[in-house]
């Protein structure tokens, strides 16, 4: 039970949680400007789950596992990963920064960076470490050629 809780979008929604409360009970009248945030919101919003939608095809097109804490039958490098190695992981950002702005929760836009660091420590080291262990020289040539997140 607890595999099935550590994993990112419970982290994800954690965050939005605590995005979403702060908007409605810790305004404190602050403001990022209306319109033009709920705009960009959605631009991210919409953007977040593309990458998302474009990494779990290409994963699955190349019959590997999408789920964090398992090992990978193949190195994906195809597709949205030639240009990122963690697009999914750079969508759920995107989709928390982009929820962040459209419900104007200016205190919560420190939540970003600290979500990339916990995705980073629980799931992308742990994850790029069992490559390396299982890919080993492919996956040093596809972490040379591909960055981390962007």
């Amino acid at each position: 039970m607890k595999r099935w809780l550590d994993i990112p979008p419970v982290w994800l929604a954690l965050f939005l949680t605590l995005a979403w409360w702060q908007a409605k009970a810790l305004s404190l009248g602050l403001s990022l400007g209306g319109r033009w945030a709920e705009f960009v919101g959605g631009i991210l919003v919409g953007g977040g789950v593309i990458l998302i939608a474009l990494a779990a095809s290409e994963m699955r097109r190349q019959k590997t596992t999408i789920i964090p804490h398992r090992d990978a039958d193949r190195l994906v490098q195809s597709g949205i990963f030639s240009r990122t190695r963690n697009p999914i992981y750079v969508g759920d950002a995107l989709i928390l920064m982009g929820l962040i702005l459209y419900w104007d929760a200016v205190l919560s836009l420190v939540l970003v960076p600290v979500f990339v660091w916990v995705i980073e420590r629980r799931f992308i080291i742990p994850e790029e470490n069992r490559l390396r262990r299982k890919f080993r020289a492919d996956f040093a040539r596809y972490c040379q050629k591909v960055r981390r997140w962007v």
